[in-house]
């Protein structure tokens, strides 16, 4: 007797492409739903609520923000605040995959290394970041270096660590056919362990962003004069939300299109690595 696999519940459910669609879109559904509801609720109590604004008040919000010209500075404000946050971050986080993709590497493949380096890896990765943010900006000032190293301190250890296992599990027979033809301990590790090693980097920076965007929008809101989190923390005091949920939502967009772009150079470059991992 034949049974038709599940289509929705159980380990061995296949979904069509139509209802992978609609399961995918539902949940976005029900939080939007959710949310013209209450708005509307709180909107017929109060038409001046400010806590849960309607559409037409965000879209007037984020025209005055992204398309109208400040009348103080002359500048478009969300753009200005975009180019800021996205060089912090993107500063730190390159800085941070460089080190940690060299320091990770090495540790992996010469014992000696990662006996002197990585117990201090280990422990510098348990320091909460947001806890020395005091510290930064006592010792560097509240510039851009304090706000670029906060986002370095928090993502270089959870690289190290992720490069240094990744080097760790690469099989000991490429090693030895490696040696056995006569190459060097450095052409070995960066012709045979380091092209295998930068698609798992990729893949650690998109787990990495997430915690990125918290140091950074954490920096700009203690001590900044331009950035999303600073415009965010800015505009709080007046309960401004038509502004903050564009810019939290911008916030959400530009993670995603950096987790894609990250995706699609995986996809360009190492589609190999993509194949053995699935």
């Amino acid at each position: 007797m034949s049974t038709k696999a599940p289509r929705i519940w159980g380990i061995h459910a296949r979904p069509g492409q139509l209802l992978a669609w609609v399961l995918a879109v539902l949940p976005f559904a029900l939080v939007l739903g959710a949310y013209l509801i209450a708005s509307d609720v709180r909107h017929r109590e109060n038409p001046s609520d400010k806590v849960l604004p309607g559409f037409t008040q965000m879209a007037h919000a984020v025209d005055r923000m992204a398309f109208t010209e400040d009348k103080r500075s002359g500048q478009y404000l969300m753009l200005e605040d975009t180019k800021a946050s996205l060089g912090r971050l993107l500063t730190g986080v390159a800085l941070a995959a460089a080190a940690g993709l060299l320091v990770g590497i090495n540790m992996g493949h010469f014992p000696g290394m990662s006996a002197g380096i990585h117990p201090f890896i280990t422990f510098i990765s348990m320091v909460p970041p947001l806890a020395i943010l005091p510290i930064l900006f006592i010792a560097l000032g509240v510039d851009e270096l304090a706000k670029v190293s906060l986002i370095f301190l928090g993502t270089f250890p959870m690289i190290t660590r992720d490069i240094y296992l990744a080097t760790r599990k690469l099989p000991g027979e490429q090693i030895t056919k490696a040696l056995t033809l006569g190459a060097g301990q450095l052409d070995i590790l960066y012709r045979i362990v380091l092209p295998q090693v930068l698609p798992r980097l990729i893949d650690t920076l998109r787990l990495s962003l997430g915690a990125a965007w918290l140091f950074l929008i954490a920096a700009e809101a203690i001590a900044s004069s331009e950035g999303l989190g600073y415009r965010i923390f800015l505009v709080r005091r007046y309960l401004a939300m038509d502004v903050i949920l564009p810019y939290v939502m911008w916030i959400t967009f530009l993670g995603f299109a950096l987790d894609w772009l990250l995706r699609a150079l995986l996809r360009w470059r190492f589609s190999w690595y993509l194949v053995t991992k699935d």
